[in-house]
């Protein structure tokens, strides 16, 4: 039998964060989460899905003629065979990035990867699933992201900058929980504090108001 994956969807749109924002990128987002963020913007892919064999996904992935593939959830590293499947999309010579939480560890990732990692912050509700050894792991080409709910948040992620020397290891993304904290804010606290950072927002919940598939 031929290697499968639980789908909730697969869909072209714009990259909304990151380092590609605004760049056209195949999403396929994979079922399942052992988090339960007090912000998840997902909760549609936590159940439900399809299974389809991984062959059958890098077809459907072809079509779109992509540059960019995002392999998303959900929790993607949730399912063992996320893993062959990140390498087959390697395989189609396009540069192929992972969101996954931080719960979970990356070693297994195909090197050719590039990881953009949660840290999970207070505000979350799930800072104790933090998996700090996925750190060393970590590759100049990857990133790390923290998702800020509050001043607090602000604050904790700070710390962590300091306590690791994340900045030395990769990019880091700070970016606000959309229509909670102000941007502005974020903004100002990365300017005054003087942060090597990317403040980013989810551009594509100003484009589309993040419905499914968009």
């Amino acid at each position: 039998m031929s290697l499968q994956c639980r789908v909730t969807e697969i869909f072209y749109s714009l990259q909304g964060e990151t380092r590609t924002v605004g760049l056209p990128t195949v999403f396929v987002r994979l079922t399942g989460c052992p988090l339960r963020c007090t912000f998840c913007d997902t909760a549609y892919a936590f159940h439900g899905g399809e299974k389809r064999a991984i062959s059958d996904i890098v077809d459907e992935v072809k079509t779109y003629q992509p540059r960019y593939v995002t392999v998303t959830g959900g929790e993607p590293l949730a399912q063992k065979t996320c893993f062959p499947l990140l390498t087959a999309l390697c395989d189609l010579g396009v540069e192929v990035s992972l969101e996954t939480c931080g719960a979970m560890d990356i070693s297994e990732v195909d090197p050719r990867v590039i990881c953009v990692m949660d840290l999970k912050t207070p505000g979350s509700g799930e800072e104790a699933k933090n998996r700090y050894d996925n750190i060393a792991l970590l590759k100049q080409t990857d990133q790390l992201k923290f998702v800020i709910c509050n001043r607090d948040d602000y604050d904790w992620a700070v710390e962590k900058l300091q306590e690791y020397d994340l900045v030395a290891k990769c990019d880091v993304l700070f970016s606000p929980i959309h229509g909670l904290l102000n941007p502005a804010d974020l903004a100002d606290w990365v300017v005054a504090d003087n942060l090597a950072v990317r403040m980013q927002i989810q551009m594509h919940k100003y484009l589309w108001n993040d419905e499914p598939g968009r």
